[in-house]
């Protein structure tokens, strides 16, 4: 159509100006860096009487850092107008009569809006979330430019951040514009905890902020650490608490004498900084001294208890030393914060929209209509994992760590001796009301024994209809009394007990085997002069010493354990007795003193584990019985894409790797590209991760992501590049015998890695 963008995604409205109104609305609901950009025109056509249209379209990558830049934006899309020819003359064009681009700045909170009419001059101005004007000055400009960059860069892959009709340019496509944002990164610096950080982090702080992570993120993908080791040590001038990233940067360039001289000055100044606590324990995590980094990770809780990456960090450690019991303990005191969803406008539904192809991109590598398919396993869909968000996805990461080290069974048994389970607690209650019922029964007995008849009480009526009541004997009031005091005096020693045994565990002291049960005897044991009845004491205590080392080895014993662990009945049975209901009491308190109440949140993560594990189980077995068979074993693309992903969040790479090829033999999918790209550069096979990169490379172009650097493709081509060199990667490419457009395209990621000098590009 002739009142169309050419290459570019655009949505027509249905009224002039109702996605800049939705963009206004939403100026309040944005929380960290905000929505994409926003490009809105209104397009005339020169022959009278036809009406106006106006449309717009999402992008990133624009240089925001004055007016002018984002007004020859705008003007670029003149250029790109549709023309309709009629049979001999050139049909009424369209025009692009003004254009309105909305940048947000999350500094001030305020929408920078540059609004450009075509023929007319260009009006720059801010709007706040009360939908006011103000005036857009230099500072508003300099925050609104690290803004754009930091979505462009933080955002560039993220699969939360996409949306249709999002065009993503390339942010820093040369070496000035590289150093124009170091340098406005600079003087924003000790701003940069204003942006928010990390879902990890609850609160940002000078080195955890989105700010330090974008330039991390920079540095690391490029393999161009000497960049970051420059720009922190201007920083560390000022701040010392920046060590930590300086550290970082030291590490990456092989400079680990420098990196552990700055940590062992900036604690001097700041031993309660866990950002700095953390890059030690790393280094000493990598260097194998495990006990050591324990103690710095230990420190690093006891600075910030209320973050989740430092009780993350203590569990990591402790996964590595094996001490899988106190892991889990660890892993279960962690804070969990809600996790907020990307800032993302929500638009009026258009009046359609206009997605065009360049017709240089070959499509048949990367749409193949043969592998569509729309039968799905119903039972993969629903595996509950992928929609883990924020801290939860980090937690459930180390709980598939723990299950990969130890095992399902173990994790179990882990999982039972460090936190009261349910069967316990049922126990316990049930043992607490048998001695109720039991003291009632004594009495009862001992009134049948000296033939005292008491009537029931609804049977003592006064004349008037009234109760009469029951006045007991004296002895019996007194024997009740002494009773009661003996039970007082024995739950005192009982809880006096339970709290130094819960000291002494606190302290690390005494384990659950360094404990005997010989000293929680009660009084009424020692005036007992049965023998019989203290070697029944002896065998019930054996027996409850046994249940709590009982492992739990299937599904259905975590809510309900086997064997020895659910002897219910027995301890009912001995409530005849009272020494022994007392001894059965205690030692039902004491199995709890050590152990702890598993949280909620973590209590649903070993049910989306179970759900994880058994349909890898399953998948699994079918695969060894078709084999044994010699059957070919059939699923469609997308489950195999599927199965791809939970082998890999239960760290099983060899599977992971063969259902990801499997699903890109049937079908076309980009996640699982991105996977196979990453799992090839790791193991250095150049000519499959080319391939790989190609088709991903022209899939990008297909949907407007022309953004270059930083990408999943230029990351693993700049490891490939370190790895054999720039030579080796480039004759690669030209012996693949591609086409000239794609030829073109993949040497771009090259041509980038050689400006930019990644390491590797003079080999």
């Amino acid at each position: 159509m002739a009142d169309t963008l050419r290459d570019i995604p655009e949505f027509i409205e249905k009224e002039l100006g109702e996605s800049l109104q939705a963009r206004t609305d939403a100026l309040g609901t944005f929380k960290e860096l905000g929505a994409p950009d926003l490009c809105h025109i209104i397009k005339v056509n020169a022959k009278p009487g036809v009406k106006e249209t106006s449309s717009y379209h999402y992008v990133s990558g624009i240089d925001a850092s004055s007016s002018a830049s984002l007004a020859a934006y705008l003007n670029s899309l003149t250029y790109a107008l549709d023309e309709a020819h009629a049979w001999f003359s050139k049909g009424a064009s369209w025009r692009i009569r003004s254009g309105v681009y909305c940048c947000y700045n999350a500094f001030s909170r305020v929408d920078v809006r540059v609004e450009v009419k075509i023929p007319g001059g260009v009006e720059s101005y801010a709007v706040n979330v009360r939908g006011e004007r103000q005036e857009a000055t230099a500072a508003i400009w300099q925050e609104t430019y690290i803004t754009a960059m930091l979505r462009s860069i933080l955002y560039s892959d993220d699969a939360n951040y996409r949306i249709p009709g999002f065009r993503k340019l390339d942010p820093i496509p040369d070496t000035a514009a590289e150093k124009r944002f170091f340098e406005a990164a600079e003087q924003m610096f000790f701003r940069g905890w204003l942006l928010g950080s990390n879902p990890e982090i609850q609160v940002p702080t000078i080195v955890n902020n989105h700010l330090t992570a974008a330039i991390m993120k920079y540095c690391q993908e490029s393999f161009r650490f000497d960049l970051a080791v420059k720009f922190f040590e201007r920083i560390f001038e000022r701040e010392p608490e920046v060590a930590s990233l300086l550290a970082q940067a030291y590490i990456g360039t092989d400079e680990e004498l420098k990196a552990i001289n700055v940590l062992y000055e900036a604690l001097k100044q700041f031993p309660q900084s866990y950002a700095l606590l953390h890059v030690q324990a790393d280094f000493l995590r990598g260097k194998g001294k495990l006990e050591m980094a324990l103690r710095l990770a230990k420190q690093a809780v006891n600075c910030a208890p209320s973050e989740f990456i430092t009780w993350a960090k203590l569990t990591e450690v402790y996964i590595d030393l094996g001490d899988y019991e106190s892991a889990l303990l660890t892993l279960n005191s962690c804070p969990m914060f809600t996790f907020n969803e990307r800032d993302l406008q929500r638009m009026p539904k258009p009046a359609k929209a206009h997605l065009p192809i360049r017709a240089d991109i070959d499509l048949g590598l990367i749409d193949d209509e043969t592998g569509r398919e729309h039968e799905v396993d119903p039972a993969l869909l629903r595996l509950p994992a992928p929609s883990l968000r924020g801290t939860f996805s980090s937690a459930y990461a180390l709980l598939t760590r723990l299950v990969s080290k130890i095992g399902w069974d173990e994790l179990l048994r882990c999982r039972s001796l460090v936190f009261v389970m349910e069967e316990e607690y049922r126990m316990q209650k049930e043992a607490e009301e048998s001695v109720r019922k039991g003291s009632k029964a004594r009495s009862i007995h001992h009134d049948e024994e000296h033939h005292v008849e008491v009537p029931a009480r609804e049977q003592l009526l006064s004349p008037n209809g009234t109760p009469i009541p029951i006045i007991k004997i004296s002895t019996e009031s007194e024997r009740e009394r002494e009773m009661e005091e003996a039970e007082q005096e024995a739950r005192a020693k009982v809880e006096a007990a339970t709290a130094a045994l819960e000291k002494t565990t606190d302290e690390g002291d005494l384990s659950l085997e360094d404990i005997k049960l010989d000293d929680l005897s009660l009084s009424s044991d020692k005036e007992d002069n049965d023998k019989d009845d203290e070697k029944e004491q002896d065998e019930d205590k054996d027996d409850a010493e046994k249940e709590t080392e009982t492992e739990v080895k299937s599904d259905d014993e975590v809510e309900q354990p086997k064997g020895k662990s659910i002897e219910k009945p027995r301890v009912a049975a001995a409530s005849e007795e009272d020494e022994e209901k007392e001894e059965d009491a205690v030692e039902l308190s004491f199995s709890f003193s050590n152990k702890r109440l598993c949280d909620r949140w973590l209590d649903n993560l070993f049910m989306v584990l179970y759900e994880d594990l058994r349909q890898y189980t399953i998948w699994r077995a079918e695969v060894q019985h078709y084999r044994q068979v010699q059957a070919p074993y059939r699923k469609s693309g997308t489950d195999w894409e599927i199965y791809g992903d939970l082998a890999t969040r239960l760290h099983h790479k060899d599977e992971a790797k063969d259902a990801y090829q499997r699903c890109v033999d049937q079908k076309f999918s980009a996640k699982a590209l991105v996977r196979l790209l990453e799992i090839y550069a790791d193991e250095g096979q150049l000519h499959k991760a080319m391939e790989v990169s190609i088709k991903l490379c022209v899939y990008h172009e297909r949907w407007y992501h022309e953004t270059i650097f930083p990408t999943a493709i230029a990351f693993s081509l700049n490891k490939l590049i370190q790895s054999d060199g720039f030579a080796k990667v480039h004759n690669t490419l030209i012996a693949l015998n591609t086409s000239p457009a794609v030829f073109k395209l993949m040497s771009r990621y090259l041509t980038r890695a050689k400006t930019f000098e990644v390491p590797g590009f003079a080999r």
